[in-house]
C-alpha cells in the first residue's frame, strides 16, 4: 500500500482529493490537512510514504513544507498538486527535493500514476513546465523572499523584524535588495513581479 497524507487548504479539493485516491486499491489516505504547519507535524508524526501538498497553504508554503522534510531527513516524499503552472514555483519545488509537480486541471487517473511512480523511485512532473523551468532563473535568496511575501502581505518592516527575529534595519535592507534584484519601483512592485514569476 501506498501510504499517503492530503494537505489543502481548499475544503472542497481536499475532499475530492481525497475520495478520489481512496478509489484506487494500492492507495491508503491516511489523513487530510487544512495547512502546512499541520502537514509538517503530521509528516513527523505518521510517516506517510508521499504528502500531496498544494503550494499556497496558510502557515508554511508547500515548498517550505519541503524543505522542512528535506532538512530533518524525515523518509517523505512530496507531490505538490497546484493552479500555478509558473516556471519559479517548479525549480524552487526541485530544489527543494520535490518528487511530483502536477497542475489541478490534470486527469484525476494522471495523479495517481503519478504517485506510483513516484513511490517507486520516479519523479512525476508536467512536462511542459519540467521543459520551460531553467529558462528563467530566481535572484531572490530565502531571507529577500520571507521579508518581500509579509510585505506583500500588508506587514510594516518593524513587523517584519518582530515575525522574523530581525532588527527594522535588516529588514528594510532585504527589501531593498529584493527591489533591486527584480529592477521594481518599490516593495509592493517587487512583490507583484515575484508572485508572477512564482519566485514567492
Amino acid at each position: 500500500m501506498i501510504r499517503i497524507l492530503l494537505a489543502e487548504d481548499q475544503a472542497m479539493v481536499r475532499g475530492a482529493l481525497g475520495a478520489l485516491l481512496k478509489l484506487e486499491r494500492d492507495i491508503e489516505v491516511l489523513g487530510a490537512v487544512a495547512d502546512g504547519m499541520q502537514a509538517f507535524s503530521e509528516c513527523r508524526r505518521l510517516r506517510p510514504d508521499i504528502v500531496v501538498t498544494d503550494i499556497e497553504m496558510p502557515g508554511m508554503t508547500g515548498i517550505e513544507l519541503a524543505q522542512g522534510i528535506q532538512s530533518e531527513g524525515l523518509p517523505v516524499k512530496v507531490v505538490i498538486v497546484t493552479t500555478f503552472a509558473r516556471q519559479g514555483y517548479l525549480r524552487r519545488a526541485l530544489d527543494a527535493g520535490v518528487k511530483g509537480y502536477l497542475l489541478k486541471d490534470s486527469p484525476a487517473e494522471k495523479l495517481a500514476e503519478a504517485l506510483r511512480n513516484v513511490h517507486r523511485g520516479g519523479k512525476a512532473i508536467d512536462p511542459a513546465l519540467a521543459v520551460e523551468a531553467w529558462n528563467e532563473s530566481d535572484p531572490l535568496n530565502d531571507r529577500e523572499r520571507q521579508t518581500l511575501r509579509l510585505s506583500g502581505e500588508g506587514l510594516s518592516a518593524p513587523q517584519i523584524a518582530e515575525q522574523l527575529g530581525l532588527s527594522a534595519g535588516t529588514v528594510r535592507n532585504y527589501l531593498s535588495e529584493a527591489i533591486g534584484k527584480l529592477g521594481a519601483n518599490n516593495r509592493i512592485d517587487a512583490y507583484r513581479l515575484a508572485r508572477q514569476r512564482g519566485w514567492l
